[in-house]
């Protein structure tokens, strides 16, 4: 239904359609109008189509959650009108977004004159401000879970390489857990390896040794050890409040769902979205921080082992999710701090995240997440997302969240531009072998 989006989200979950019908768009007509107030409805398009289209999207973005199908939004096809596209851009995003839509669709073949022409009619529209008013749900707080009350057990699963530092407060933090009825299995990849650092813990403690440093196979190995019925992924550089497992399984419950999506507030990198502070439906799964139900391995199978030593196996993980129609909530309640140290974890294998190697002569982007687009996507997507990402990821990771160090590294990329095409044309070449070769997909087996 929003296809059109591809221009600004080239990989995003939601321009597939799911194996089940989910009301995750949900028809204006059908909700009460009182709700109406937290809209803001246009009447510039040049179709009925587009304001409901419009609407459904304001409704989650801002975080209306429906559980009845008898809501969804239905009978619209992926179009939109060329004015309609450009004025929904700019409705919702920056008004750059509607320079990459017109480079783009001209790129694809459309009539350039015609593309200037609803540019202009779209760049003079109006940008909403999506979170003056979101949906808070009144019935959480007060909400008495029953799956809580059912005890159920939890595995926490936390892979470690070369972080004791951050790793003993982990620990820390996993004693003081008001939801007590859960073990923890820890995958340890250190050079270095510490056994007595595990002795006298006040936890239902397995430590599992692991001279690969192999972050996926670590995960699938400790979910194959696993004896809970829910498996709970987390990093071993973050800080968590005393009630995290209470929350993720409360919001389980509460929204009757598969999947509690745990927001990570990160102390370097990127701005933290405003939309982490309320309850949406989740487009991604963050490893770091999230309550997965064990069926849901059961029917997906395990992370792709394509994605060893690389990033972006959680986000492929998570698509498997989401086209198997598995509802995933992204959960404000269960926050944590994700450090993001420097040493350890895939940084040590030169990885900052899934644009920005360490090296400005490492393949960029990572190869794993060529693989991933183009095996959801295709190439045409993979080759947009190169155009949008690439430059901006030569400035350093810890200025991410600066405008003017993003527009200055974009720059400075131009500069070595050279560089960077042999890094892109690297990485394409690395992804094309994987595609190649297929997913490793291993099935879950109790």
């Amino acid at each position: 239904m929003l296809d059109f989006l591809k221009y600004i989200k080239s990989h995003w979950y939601f321009l597939k359609k799911p194996k089940i019908a989910i009301p995750y768009w949900v028809d204006i007509d059908l909700i009460d109008k009182e709700l109406w107030k937290k809209l803001n409805l246009c009447e510039n398009y040049q179709d009925q189509k587009s304001k409901k289209i419009d609407a459904a999207y304001q409704l989650w973005l801002k975080g209306f959650i429906s559980n009845d199908s008898n809501q969804s939004l239905s009978d619209l096809d992926n179009s939109l009108s060329r004015k309609d596209i450009y004025i929904f851009i700019k409705r919702f995003y920056h008004w750059r977004w509607l320079i990459y839509t017109l480079f783009f669709r001209v790129f694809e073949g459309k009539n350039l004159f015609l593309e200037l022409y609803y540019f202009y009619k779209g760049f003079k529209s109006k940008k909403i401000d999506i979170y003056s008013e979101v949906f808070v749900d009144d019935g959480y707080e007060m909400f008495d879970s029953s799956l809580i009350k059912s005890n159920p057990k939890i595995t926490v699963v936390i892979p470690t390489l070369n972080r004791y530092k951050y790793l003993e407060d982990v620990i820390t933090d996993l004693e003081k857990q008001t939801y007590t009825n859960f073990e923890v299995i820890i995958v340890d990849q250190s050079d270095s390896y510490r056994a007595d650092f595990y002795e006298n813990r006040k936890l239902d403690l397995t430590v599992i040794r692991q001279e690969e440093k192999a972050l996926w196979t670590a995960r699938n190995t400790a979910i194959f050890k696993s004896t809970g019925d829910y498996i709970l992924l987390y990093d071993d550089d973050s800080l968590i409040k005393e009630d995290w497992i209470f929350q993720h399984l409360k919001t389980l419950d509460y929204f009757n769902s598969d999947i509690s999506s745990g927001v990570s507030l990160s102390v370097v990198g990127g701005v933290i979205p405003k939309h982490y502070s309320y309850f949406r439906w989740s487009d991604q799964i963050d490893t770091g921080n999230v309550l997965i139900r064990k069926d849901v391995f059961r029917k997906t199978g395990m992370f792709d082992l394509q994605f060893e030593k690389q990033r972006m196996g959680d986000g492929e993980f998570g698509m498997r999710c989401y086209l198997e129609g598995f509802k995933n909530i992204s959960n404000p309640f269960a926050s944590r701090i994700h450090l993001k140290v420097s040493e350890g974890g895939l940084r040590q294998m030169g990885l900052w995240d899934a644009w920005s190697p360490k090296s400005i002569f490492s393949p960029r982007p990572i190869p794993s997440v060529l693989y991933f687009i183009r095996k959801y996507w295709g190439n045409a997507a993979a080759m947009r997302e190169i155009v949008i990402s690439v430059l901006p990821s030569v400035v350093p990771y810890k200025y991410k969240a600066n405008k003017g160090m993003l527009l200055l590294g974009s720059i400075l990329g131009l500069f070595s531009l050279p560089i960077i095409v042999i890094a892109i044309i690297r990485s394409w070449g690395i992804a094309s072998e994987r595609l190649k070769k297929g997913a490793i997909i291993h099935p879950f087996i109790d």
